[in-house]
């Protein structure tokens, strides 16, 4: 018996590959999901490619493109931004925490119906507690590094 109390305790982290563990295991638990529920909902699948298939349109007819479009675009503009603001500030979070700030802003403008005093108040108390609770909690409680 070679392993020892104390060799059973040591962790071994491989830098190189380690951030890849959560992406891949997220990936395999929605394909698992997809899968899954294409299992159980076959028959309506099905139904679906009959009925709808050959006048499937990619749009409907009243689709909110702007908003669709609007929030493809913050989407790669923040996580752009973040890498950039994120080497201006190394090793701090600072490019996660204004660019999530601003994305954050931008989305809930793209998605708000009606523009008053009392939801741009809302929108800025959102936009600045929740990345700064996520930003704190991750990279103080949990030390983990963030862009």
């Amino acid at each position: 018996m070679s392993q020892t109390l104390t060799s059973l305790l040591e962790v071994s982290i491989d830098f190189d590959q380690s951030h890849l563990f959560f992406p891949k295991l997220v990936v395999t638990l929605l394909a698992g999901m997809l899968l899954l529920i294409a299992v159980i909902h076959r028959a309506r699948l099905v139904e679906i490619v009959r009925t709808r298939g050959a006048g499937l349109a990619f749009f409907e007819e009243n689709a909110d493109k702007f908003r669709l479009f609007s929030t493809v675009g913050l989407i790669v503009i923040y996580f752009v931004s973040m890498d950039y603001v994120g080497q201006l500030f190394p090793n701090t979070g600072l490019g996660f925490l204004f660019c999530s700030i601003a994305f954050i802003a931008a989305l809930s403008l793209v998605y708000v119906h009606e523009v008053t005093r009392s939801v741009l108040l809302v929108i800025a108390c959102n936009a600045l507690i929740a990345p700064l609770a996520v930003w704190y909690v991750l990279g103080s409680l949990f030390d983990i590094t963030l862009p």
